[in-house]
């Protein structure tokens, strides 16, 4: 036997179905039926589930998507292989909508023909979509005194809420609730890792930036470095910039080379030492420590002067008379009285020029070093 042939007559949200020789039913005495259920809502990507009851005097079935017919029946009428009848039977009709979309979003109605009059229930499905950043700044590299402006757009269903805020370093104090941050005349300390944060009722999505900050260098005062004649010394330069400096060194307005005159250059990063391994008279003297990167160029000048080394003939040099006459007061019990020593043997006393006295303070002095 051949199927029948059904059509669907859509006014406002009442359905009737008609099979060929069965008499319509006008819109009033079909509105009564119509049942509007509560709002549905899901996630995107999640199973949907239609339902509606049957009936015993129910002849015919349908599910609609607004004006598409899903399934009348157990035919299938949609193309699309996401939506599939589930159940059947005189007591249910469910049909399934695998993966669902914002595009699935809407009005369904299961309309159902019964003998004596068409009903139709209807249901409003609301599809959530989680956020998602589809547009964000690159990350950035700017010279000191720009303007920056960032940017940050996102998707989702409730639209989300964008937030930025200055990651790494932290600082709560550079933040903002727009799409968009601008940082007018960008300082060095503004340099680091943004994150943007776009927050909905079903989820949130982060995504970073970071923001390079490029300066001039600027380097810390040399420090004067003393030297014994022959020993190694060391002077250091220390700078501060980006993108990083490359140093160089003078003597006078002679550059010096890394092995010149046994002399090493090492640079690491920002810090540059200047090496030598051997110290001699002719090393003595005024640096120059220049750093330069593309922004821009500074220096610093070093001394490297001599330490000379204290031995016993400059301390006697140095000394005063006072401090002979307090060393002499000092060791007062090798002597009775004025050229006088008590010989602890013979009991009798030994007289000693002052030359001999002054050998003797001299000698004890030297015994300390």
């Amino acid at each position: 036997m051949k199927n029948p042939v059904y059509w669907v007559v859509l006014t406002g949200i009442s359905i009737a179905f008609i099979q060929q020789g069965l008499p319509v039913r006008s819109q009033g005495e079909s509105q009564s039926d119509n049942k509007q259920m509560d709002n549905i809502t899901i996630r995107q990507g999640e199973t949907l589930f239609l339902s509606c009851s049957q009936g015993d005097l129910v002849t015919h079935t349908a599910w609609l998507n607004r004006s598409s017919i899903l399934y009348a029946g157990e035919d299938k009428w949609c193309v699309d292989p996401r939506v599939s009848l589930v159940t059947l039977n005189q007591d249910e009709f469910t049909i399934k909508i695998e993966d669902v979309d914002v595009t699935d979003e809407g009005q369904y109605i299961c309309a159902v023909q019964t003998r004596s009059r068409p009903r139709t229930t209807s249901v409003h499905i609301i599809v959530q979509v989680p956020p998602k950043i589809v547009n964000l700044s690159k990350d950035l590299v700017v010279n000191e005194g720009s303007n920056v402006t960032l940017m940050c757009l996102a998707n989702g269903k409730p639209e989300p809420a964008i937030v930025w805020r200055m990651l790494s370093p932290s600082d709560d104090s550079l933040s903002s609730d727009n799409e968009v941050l601008e940082i007018p005349f960008i300082s060095r300390y503004r340099a680091g890792v943004y994150e943007c944060t776009a927050a909905n009722d079903i989820a949130v999505d982060t995504q970073t930036v970071e923001l390079t900050v490029n300066y001039p260098p600027s380097v810390s005062d040399g420090r004067d470095v003393g030297v014994t004649l022959g020993q190694r010394g060391v002077l250091q330069c220390e700078a501060d910039a980006v993108p990083e400096a490359d140093f160089e060194w003078y003597r006078d307005d002679r550059r010096i080379f890394n092995g010149f005159d046994g002399i090493e250059i090492e640079d690491a990063g920002g810090l540059s030492k200047l090496t030598f391994f051997n110290v001699s008279e002719a090393d003595y003297g005024n640096y120059t420590c220049v750093a330069i990167n593309k922004l821009g160029s500074v220096n610093t000048s070093i001394v490297l002067y001599e330490i000379i080394e204290p031995t016993s003939s400059t301390l006697l040099q140095e000394m005063t008379s006072s401090d002979l006459e307090q060393t002499a007061f000092e060791n007062s019990d090798l002597w009775e009285g004025p050229g006088a020593v008590q010989d602890g043997n013979s009991g009798t006393s030994t007289v000693f020029t002052p030359t001999c006295l002054l050998l003797i303070v001299l000698l004890q002095l030297l015994l300390k070093f």
